[in-house]
């Protein structure tokens, strides 16, 4: 099954050098001050199934050889770290396979596990950002991302996701991704966020385990949980809160 398309180099990280982003001071005595969401799985619902059945009818037979470590590696993962283009990415599909198709196809078919993002989720963060630094932390690639901005941007007035989120990392963006250590703390020394202080949210267990060993806050979240399931009125549910 294929799973969402969640030293750097600095530079070509949307905004990190052109401004300094002003983090919430918080107001009360929880231990918690930051928190650090997933997003597939977590903010936005996937369905890999969806694409695995839309790349079928483009004339793809053999649905196993997505279980192919080749595939994972070589293609899905270096998408996803922003090392392959979108124009290589498709070329590259194309390839493994054995399908004649155009790129709108290809975009379509790799688009098709993305749910819109519930209007819930967002009225959720917005009062969650009301009282603690909220970050986002995604593994995922150019042409996703292309397709959950235009639906943020049309259906809730957002430009960008750093508008919802104190500040929003995508892994393309940064040519790391989760699990690796190195992203967890890069976005940390960013911010100069304490690791105690700060709960890390999502969905795979491998990513959860990440967090954790650097000493963070983390929570797993397991269908059927939603993430508004964790907030009350904005603030973490007593009961999480260490």
């Amino acid at each position: 099954m294929i799973h969402c398309f969640e030293p750097a180099n600095l530079h070509i990280c949307r905004g990190i050098k052109k401004k300094k982003i002003k983090l919430l001071q918080m107001k009360n005595n929880h231990t918690t001050k930051n928190i650090i969401f997933d997003f597939g799985g977590v903010i936005l619902d996937i369905d890999p199934q969806q694409t695995i059945e839309a790349l079928q009818e483009l004339g793809f037979k053999d649905v196993m050889r997505f279980q192919d470590k080749d595939f994972q590696a070589n293609i899905i993962d270096k998408f996803e770290r922003g090392i392959l283009s979108p124009e290589t990415f498709r070329n590259k599909v194309r390839e493994f396979m054995q399908i004649k198709a155009c790129n709108q196809d290809i975009d379509d078919a790799w688009n098709a596990l993305l749910f819109d993002i519930p209007e819930n989720r967002i009225r959720v963060l917005e009062e969650v950002k009301k009282n603690y630094n909220i970050f986002l932390l995604s593994n995922s690639n150019e042409i996703h991302y292309d397709m959950y901005l235009r639906d943020l941007q049309l259906r809730f007035g957002y430009h960008n996701f750093d508008q919802l989120f104190h500040k929003a990392y995508f892994s393309f963006d940064l040519h790391l991704s989760k699990p690796n250590p190195e992203i967890f703390e890069f976005v940390m020394n960013q911010h100069k966020l304490i690791p105690e202080q700060t709960l890390f949210i999502d969905n795979t267990l491998i990513h959860i385990e990440a967090a954790r060993s650097l000493g963070l806050q983390t929570y797993h979240l397991v269908k059927p949980e939603k993430v508004r399931d964790l907030f009350i009125d904005g603030m973490l549910r007593p009961d999480l809160i260490q």
